[in-house]
């Protein structure tokens, strides 16, 4: 069973314990809302973009990929509306002195609604077994009927007030709900006040000529500035996207959740780039092609929804996220907006230079709209870790942890294990290491007892375990064990690589989309 809530503190003690995560600058107290992906981490990651990249700019032959510069031209800022609108709604308890995000806040209240749901959900089918109806006992039962209109209501109260700058609702709203300070469970509440995200700094020699600039808090507006030169250099015909995939910064007060919410965070990005009045039609084709790809990993379908934006963007005609159930509940792991020509249309009206595409099939030119997914590799980290993270009861009565990482992602694919440290079967080993690791990460391990080893390669997510005996010197065959069944088979070294192959082929995971 997938650990629930409680074991969030699991999911990150496991994380730094086998080498993924670890806080940033640990040996001076670490750095808040920073981390560093350890060995393991940056596999997993690296892994994670490469499907993502994979599935989006190699498999479309209308989209390609660019990687933009940290630093831009500090108008771009006021052109995307970042310098005026880029803000969070703050709040701070007089009595803990904490600062939180009014939105947060709110969101988490109807969080605990949902929570009731569930518990409601799980109630009626534990008394009515096999026959229970899920869908039809939540579109009936008056409890639940009630707990989810509650919560439409508070998101959407909350959605007019911020899109009308309505802050003092905001408050009047935390106040209604009795929301209380998490931390010291006081009501007592400053006014919501807003505050911008984006980090500062300067570029020049001297203090005197030096130029403000900002570290950017998204990476689409590098695709943005360079719409023109992808177009016409790569012969792009409309409707075509640019992807990227980069790093952004954002000076979260209330960074929290692990690597959830972060300072320095990377995103995977892809702007496609539309005729005007077709903007309805690819929103609802990239939605459905996305929610493709997050299923083809296999996390269990039940653990994503959509959810609709009450408050959108000043840029945005349509915009929903793709939640997925984390440990601490149903989160935005990915975002589809549909950002019309405001963009381009922007950076047109503040550089002074035309950003058109010339369609010929009109025989007219036009600012592009477009239709933007963009995806968290860290909540995507979160996501695919948190999930796998597994404690399991095995028939002898004991327990073993493992990483149930989909093995298109795990870092390592197969690990080597020599049975003893002698008789020629480490030296057999590491040739089965040195014809492996031309086509993919393996590792090789000999120190302790052949179960230990197999535990520890469960917890870091390796899907195979390959294990020279004796038996390999008369016949050239070697135990292959499954991580998932532990399920244990005799084959021979010439096979392992097309078995490896089978499992861990991108092709095998993303064919899962069509």
């Amino acid at each position: 069973m997938a650990l629930q809530e409680d074991d969030f503190k699991k999911v990150i003690s496991h994380a730094k314990e086998y080498g993924f995560v670890f806080q940033s600058s640990e040996i001076y107290d670490g750095l808040s809302a920073v981390y560093d992906y350890a060995q393991q981490g940056a596999a997993l990651k690296n892994n994670i973009k490469e499907y993502w990249w994979k599935a989006m700019v190699q498999l479309h032959d209308n989209i390609v990929g660019i990687d933009s510069a940290i630093f831009m031209h500090p108008t771009t800022w006021k052109a995307s509306g970042h310098v005026d609108a880029f803000n969070d709604p703050l709040i701070d308890n007089k009595d803990s002195k904490k600062r939180y995000r009014a939105d947060v806040l709110i969101e988490d209240y109807v969080g605990k609604l949902d929570a009731k749901i569930e518990k409601e959900v799980a109630k009626a089918q534990k008394r009515f077994g096999e026959a229970f109806d899920k869908e039809q006992f939540i579109a009936t039962n008056p409890r639940v009927l009630g707990y989810k209109q509650k919560g439409e209501e508070i998101l959407a109260r909350m959605g007019k007030s911020l899109s009308e700058e309505n802050l003092a609702d905001v408050k009047a709203l935390i106040e209604e709900l009795e929301i209380v300070c998490p931390l010291s469970g006081s009501k007592n509440w400053t006014d919501v006040k807003q505050f911008n995200l984006m980090f500062g700094t300067k570029l020049g020699a001297s203090a005197d000529t030096a130029m403000d600039l900002y570290l950017r808090p998204e990476t689409a507006q590098g695709i943005f500035v360079n719409f023109l030169n992808v177009q016409k250099t790569g012969r792009m015909k409309i409707p075509f996207g640019i992807a990227q995939i980069g790093k952004a910064f954002r000076n979260e007060i209330v960074a929290r959740q692990f690597i959830f919410r972060q300072r320095e965070f990377e995103q995977m990005e892809m702007q496609f780039f539309i005729k005007p009045g077709t903007q309805k039609e690819w929103y609802e084709k990239w939605k459905e092609t996305r929610l493709k790809w997050h299923h083809s990993l296999g996390l269990g379908e039940d653990n994503y929804r959509f959810h609709d934006h009450e408050k959108l963007a000043h840029y945005a005609d349509a915009a929903a996220d793709i939640e997925f159930k984390f440990p601490f509940g149903f989160k935005e792991l990915e975002g589809i907006h549909s950002r019309t020509d405001f963009d381009l249309g922007s950076h047109e009206k503040y550089s002074g230079k035309k950003l058109q595409y010339f369609d010929p099939e009109i025989n007219e030119s036009y600012v592009p709209y477009v239709v933007e997914t963009s995806i968290g590799v860290d909540r995507m980290f979160l996501a695919v870790f948190s999930n796998a993270l597994r404690e399991e009861e095995l028939e002898n009565g004991s327990t073993r942890t493992v990483l149930k990482l989909p093995a298109v992602l795990a870092p390592t694919k197969a690990a080597i294990l020599p049975l003893v440290k002698k008789d020629g079967l480490p030296e057999i080993a590491h040739q089965i290491v040195e014809d492996l690791k031309w086509d993919f990460e393996v590792a090789y391990d000999e120190k302790d007892a052949v179960g230990r080893r197999y535990r520890r390669q469960d917890a870091l997510g390796t899907p195979f375990c390959i294990t020279v005996d004796h038996q390999t010197l008369e016949d050239q065959t070697v135990t292959i064990r499954h991580r998932d069944s532990m399920d244990q088979n005799r084959v021979a070294i010439s096979e392992l690589s097309s078995i490896i192959k089978a499992e861990v082929d991108l092709k095998h995971w993303l064919k899962k989309m069509n």
